[in-house]
């Protein structure tokens, strides 16, 4: 401990790994593979490209991470959720393909931008900041709007990312850190400050899909993704995560940083500090760490 702030070791905390979510095991099985073959595939993609490896260390260096984080966050997507690609041009031509389409952000006829012009949203207009703005407004959604119905409109009782930002050509999106619009937006701020890239706006739906498949932006918004959530673990819960790839992998996987880390924080008041946890995704970032490692040498 240092400052009031519990160093996480390195490695995991479960010895078997915590069970695998049966729709990532369905989606596996129905594309004819395996999560071993999935995981081989993209070690092997890391291994080969050594232009994507030292795109991963230059992004780790501008947001003062280990680069292991990012290639963890990598591994665990595409061993769980998709698939990968055999080589990194064919995430740029991906991404290409997104220039130009039209299609907006919203649920039913209501725009993204005509929800938030309601009246419930107006304490968020005070917030500075797209990370404060956007949380402000996912919070808002889950006490007011989240399965309630609303001047007439019945909305569904999922994530406000789900029902707002749904994926262009939904499941088929590739994009290599296969990060969520909403997530982007709200580190918008960060990127454009540390990288350099425009600001996104919910606006121009088709630039946050773009923006966040273009493997040189996107390594941005996921290093941007994962450094915060390693500040928001320690100032609101008194951990130290930067030394444990599988718990950044974890909350890269699950969101929400702050609402576990208050969570964790309030397990923790007045007893033995209790570490935060990997899930099966995280797990396996951690127990391949030995073969992940040597990649980015």
């Amino acid at each position: 401990m240092a400052d009031g702030v519990v160093k996480v070791p390195p490695g995991n905390r479960y010895e078997e790994q915590p069970q695998v979510p049966g729709a990532s095991t369905r989606r596996t099985k129905g594309a004819r593979t395996t999560f071993d073959a999935k995981y081989e595939k993209v070690r092997d993609l890391l291994a080969t490209d050594k232009k994507l490896v030292g795109k991963i260390k230059a992004a780790a260096r501008a947001y003062g991470i280990d680069p292991m984080h990012i290639v963890g966050a990598i591994v665990g997507e595409h061993t769980y959720n998709v698939d990968a690609y055999d080589r990194l041009q064919s995430y740029y031509i991906k991404a290409a393909s997104y220039a130009g389409n039209t299609f907006r952000f919203g649920y039913k006829d209501e725009s993204i931008t005509q929800f938030l012009d309601r009246p419930q949203f107006d304490e968020c207009d005070t917030k500075t900041g797209s990370y404060a703005s956007w949380s402000c407004v996912e919070r808002i959604w889950d006490k007011r709007f989240r399965g309630e119905t609303v001047d007439g409109v019945s909305f569904p009782n999922n994530r406000f990312s789900a029902v707002f930002f749904q994926p262009f050509y939904a499941g088929q999106t590739f994009g290599l850190g296969q990060i969520n619009p909403l997530t982007a937006l709200m580190l918008t701020d960060k990127v454009s400050r540390v990288s350099g890239y425009p600001k996104l706006d919910a606006n121009d739906a088709a630039s946050v899909y773009q923006a966040i498949m273009d493997p040189d932006i996107s390594l941005a918004y996921m290093a941007a993704i994962l450094r915060n959530s390693i500040e928001v673990y320690r100032s609101v819960a008194g951990m130290d995560i930067s030394d444990n790839p599988g718990l950044t992998a974890t909350l890269y996987n699950v969101g929400n940083p702050e609402v576990r880390a208050a969570a964790l924080a309030a397990r923790n008041r007045g007893g033995k500090a209790q570490l935060p946890e990997e899930n099966y995704y995280g797990w396996l970032v951690n127990d391949k760490l030995s073969e992940l490692r040597p990649l980015l040498r």
